[in-house]
């Protein structure tokens, strides 16, 4: 298994911060969804999983926090599901969304190696070979191609899958997140739900009051609350604070912040989107055997992703 970064998990970052538990990338599941509970079954971490505790989303007009629907309140987020998938709520770990992906390193002990970027790949009579930046090369039967779109496009061209560089064209929104510490005494005002979206999000999209939302995320008597911001000129922990202390009332200076920019973060569908990644997957049966699977093309959220690399996986198998 060749991973690019120097690291597993993609966006899924989670961080140990003062007894505080950080969440860089994505903070839970849908509660409803089968994929993660069935993944720790196999991994022997069911008993990890910890229910949301805090429910419902309020909107910030400008003025004050009002009841939102919560199907509303995942839409304006970007999150793809039914009003009843939302309503069931959302599951996480007891050491965050990095606790399965150490299960699944530990059991790929010595399988996975770093720092190895794919520059090509080049189909031979038994399968493909994969170059690697810097030089190397390795050898394979088949390929699970779990990158970005864009990446992905460029790739599947260069060996012959016409049209493929159009998944290149899956527009990826950047954002940025930072979480931020407080003393609970700071917040003046009593918080509801597990937090609020922004009516015109000029400078803050949203906040997640994620001591809130899971159990275990900050220690006793302190918050820690998660804001979401559009790309913008200035410190966005410094943009973050300002914002959140005018609408949840906050006196003094954070405890600490962590910010995370993610240059190209949660893919946004196009309305054809399926058509061409079903043409993509017909023209790859005509080569090697190669399978794509990832956020860019069956769906953005953790559990999709876990259910394109197993159907990826039985494809595979099949030939």
């Amino acid at each position: 298994m060749l991973e690019s970064e120097r690291r597993a998990g993609g966006t899924i970052i989670t961080e140990q911060v003062d007894g505080f538990l950080v969440e860089g990338g994505p903070d839970g599941f849908l509660a409803g969804e089968p994929e993660l509970p069935t993944l720790a079954a196999e991994l022997g971490i069911a008993d990890r999983l910890v229910d949301q505790q805090s429910r419902g989303t309020s909107l910030w007009n400008g003025t004050e926090l009002l009841p939102l629907d919560e199907g509303r309140a995942a839409a304006l987020l970007g999150i793809e599901a039914t009003k009843s998938e939302i309503a069931a709520g959302f599951r996480s770990f007891a050491t965050g969304m990095a606790e399965p992906v150490a299960a699944l390193l530990d059991r790929l002990a010595g399988k996975v190696k770093f720092a190895q970027g794919v520059s090509g790949l080049v189909p031979t009579r038994t399968g493909w070979h994969i170059a690697i930046t810097g030089g190397s090369a390795h050898d394979a039967d088949a390929i699970v191609l779990a990158l970005p779109a864009f990446t992905a496009g460029r790739l599947l061209e260069a060996v012959g899958a016409s049209h493929a560089r159009e998944l290149a064209e899956t527009p990826y929104l950047p954002s940025i997140t930072v979480s931020l510490a407080y003393r609970a005494a700071q917040l003046s005002r009593p918080l509801q739900g597990a937090g609020f979206v922004v009516e015109s999000p000029v400078r803050l999209r949203a906040c997640t009051f994620s001591w809130l939302k899971f159990p275990g995320r900050a220690p006793e008597g302190d918050a820690l609350l998660r804001a979401y911001l559009p790309p913008q000129d200035g410190d966005p922990a410094q943009i973050a604070h300002a914002q959140l202390a005018a609408i949840l009332g906050i006196t003094g200076e954070p405890l600490w912040s962590r910010t995370y920019h993610w240059n190209r973060g949660l893919p946004r569908y196009r309305a054809d989107h399926a058509h061409r990644v079903a043409a993509v997957r017909k023209r790859l049966r005509r080569l090697s055997p190669l399978a794509i699977a990832g956020a860019g093309y069956d769906g953005a959220g953790v559990s999709a992703c876990v259910r394109s690399g197993r159907e990826a996986a039985r494809q595979l198998l099949k030939n």
